[in-house]
């Protein structure tokens, strides 16, 4: 398709830009002052995008069909909007706005399609798999403000995909695996068993996916585990951590990787004594990650 020319005199770009002031102007009027400044600035670049491009009819009609096949496609349980905000970069935008760096605070990344609400809770060294395939991975680590001192009673959501690159909400069978929540120890220490992260493509079933392959862009995530970490009087960490040595670290599909978050896993052979004593029939590996939590407040932007 053709993009329409670009205006030729004045008059022509005068046109467009009384329409930007007026639609700019009809929320003048909103009560809320930070919802009109958010449509006014929404309105001032959509335009500006339609007026760059010169945006034909056709463009305007296939996107607003993008939109619709990404509200049908959309369940509890499945999120394609936010997979949508993911591969445009707009969620890790949106995360580094609102997480400027604090001190040596542990960097956030994307919250990503699949957490789930009241996952079970499993003891300091319990295992998250419940059943999930995978290399078993021994994770440990301590949660610590800021100031160095350590936060007892952090509360640490941890979720994962098997190791067939799904989670336990991607089967229709009910199960719940690879996902858990657990609390850190007095000293700020925690620990549990999870499977060792594998890459997996994220779904691209749907109207995301089409876009990904029109572009030649790869549907691969570089293989991570999730953690959602929580604590009275500290902002919440929404991160991941990535295995070192993933070929696909420079290419994640969502733009999530960030180098302080890729740590080592060690991988042990089979019949290796593990940490707890824990009986493994083959291969396993540990990680430790150490996560820092700023104070509540702290990096505000708003």
């Amino acid at each position: 398709m053709t993009a329409a020319v670009p205006p030729q005199h004045s008059e022509q770009e005068a046109r467009e830009e009384r329409l930007v002031q007026q639609v700019q102007a009809s929320f003048d009027n909103a009560p809320d002052p930070r919802l009109k400044e958010l449509l006014q600035a929404l309105t001032r670049h959509l335009h500006a995008f339609i007026r760059e491009v010169r945006l034909t009819e056709q463009e305007w009609e296939t996107a607003i069909a993008f939109l619709r096949r990404c509200g049908d496609i959309t369940t509890d349980t499945r999120q394609e909007f936010i997979l949508l905000s993911d591969v445009l970069g707009l969620s890790m935008q949106t995360i580094g706005v609102n997480h400027p760096a604090e001190g040596d605070a542990t960097e956030a990344t994307v919250f990503g399609p699949f957490f789930v609400e009241d996952s079970p809770e499993v003891p300091l060294g319990g295992d998250i798999a419940q059943g999930a395939s995978g290399e078993p991975c021994w994770v440990t680590g301590t949660v610590r403000g800021t100031d160095g001192l350590p936060i007892p009673g952090a509360r640490l959501e941890v979720w994962e995909a098997d190791d067939d690159g799904f989670y336990d909400v991607q089967y229709d069978d009910g199960r719940t695996a690879g996902r858990a929540h657990l609390f850190s120890d007095d000293d700020g220490r925690y620990r549990f068993w999870g499977v060792t992260p594998t890459p997996y493509p994220i779904p691209h079933d749907g109207p995301v996916g089409e876009l990904l392959e029109a572009v030649g862009r790869s549907p691969m995530r570089a293989a991570h585990l999730h953690f959602m970490v929580t604590a009275p009087g500290y902002r919440r960490l929404v991160t991941h951590i990535f295995v070192e040595g993933d070929e696909l670290l420079g290419s994640d599909a969502v733009f999530g990787v960030k180098d302080s978050l890729v740590q080592r896993f060690v991988r042990h052979p089979a019949g290796s004594p593990t940490p707890d004593g824990r009986q493994v029939g083959g291969p396993w590996s540990e990680v430790t990650f150490d996560i820092v939590l700023p104070p509540e407040g702290a990096g505000a932007t708003a």
